[in-house]
């Protein structure tokens, strides 16, 4: 079994239990903010990646924005569905969409599962189906370097994480898009051992 379907089964098994979970403060305040952004460059369509059972869709579309939400696992899908959301199974590493299509697109905790060899391409695919001078939220985990299996995962079966110490990241994503913004909630803030990286980019 590759990460990928790893990872659709266990999302697939945790789908109803992530659909009742509310949202911590942190996480509402970074979708607050990257809406103001949206709102003050009159942004009008929105992917998600990585959707899950559609939060952070559904927050953004009653804020009246055009959303499609994809994911890899069909349960996640389902509940987006559910909510009316317009969403398909989906891999980032080849998105069905046109060339430019997307005014912005968000990545909240999805993109830590993708190994540091493969995070250029799906950068790059990203990107093609971003329009220019479109702007890309991405949020992870990090502050320290690892890749691999958590072998302490409580999902089944265990999840596929990368993380990043700030300055690699940085320099990688800069490869791709511009850097508007990079901000980093500390570990006491958030709960666990590590940091989130909380990122806006923009295509040129």
């Amino acid at each position: 079994m590759n990460t990928q379907q790893q990872l659709k089964e266990a999302y697939n098994k945790q789908a109803k239990h992530r659909d009742s979970v509310i949202t911590d403060d942190w996480k509402t305040n970074e979708r607050e903010g990257f809406l103001r952004v949206l709102q003050r460059e009159k942004k009008t369509s929105l992917l998600e990646i990585g959707a899950g059972p559609g939060h952070d869709s559904l927050y953004f579309h009653q804020h009246g924005f055009h959303t499609f939400s994809t994911d890899l696992s069909p349960e996640m899908i389902a509940i987006c569905k559910s909510k009316d959301l317009e969403a398909a199974e989906m891999s980032f590493y080849q998105l069905q969409f046109p060339d430019e299509q997307f005014d912005a697109l968000y990545a909240f905790n999805c993109l830590l599962h993708v190994p540091k060899a493969e995070l250029g391409e799906v950068l790059s695919e990203l990107k093609r189906v971003i329009k220019p001078n479109g702007l890309f939220y991405l949020g992870v985990y990090g502050g320290r370097t690892s890749e691999g299996i958590w072998e302490e995962d409580v999902y089944e079966p265990k999840r596929f994480f990368s993380f990043y110490e700030h300055e690699p990241l940085q320099s990688l994503l800069s490869a791709f898009f511009s850097i508007e913004s990079f901000n980093v909630i500390p570990s006491n803030v958030i709960g666990g051992d590590l940091a989130f990286q909380s990122i806006v980019l923009r295509k040129e």
